[in-house]
């Protein structure tokens, strides 16, 4: 799979963030991170965890105009999963979405340890997340009434 990118400032460096297109050719222009920072922890402080985000509509989301909004998978470094999902709501509402929910699924361990055994695409996505300290989003899906 082809991963488009994005930037985003964290403690005055650039990390990317990488994201896989739903089919909108606008969606997740975020161009409003350039600014943003603040303090993630180091790499060897952090783990990745497993998100899903539930999105409503706003305007200039750049979701398909028939959609009723979205469910957004990502992998968030941090170092709980409470600044995971801090971290990742806060980017999202930068990028002019509407976080409605957010799901945790844990680590890589926790969910292997439930029976969910991440593959190998899933794993460097994560380790990726953890080596630039970032917010991956991997996956977008539209809903539609």
């Amino acid at each position: 799979m082809q991963v488009s990118t994005i930037t985003c400032r964290k403690l005055h460096t650039t990390k990317i963030i990488g994201f896989f297109p739903c089919g909108a050719e606008s969606f997740l222009d975020l161009q409003a991170t350039a600014g943003y920072a603040h303090p993630m922890g180091t790499k060897s402080d952090t783990e990745v965890y497993t998100l899903v985000v539930e999105v409503g509509r706003k305007d200039g989301d750049g979701l398909p105009d028939t959609a009723t909004g979205a469910a957004i998978l990502c992998y968030a470094s941090g170092r709980d999963e409470a600044e995971a999902v801090r971290e990742t709501v806060q980017l999202l509402k930068q990028a002019d979405m509407a976080p409605l929910d957010v799901s945790g699924y844990g680590t890589a361990s926790d969910r292997k340890a439930q029976g969910d055994d991440p593959g190998a695409e899933e794993r460097e996505l994560m380790a990726r997340a953890k080596a630039e300290n970032a917010v991956i989003v991997a996956q977008i899906t539209p809903f539609d009434d």
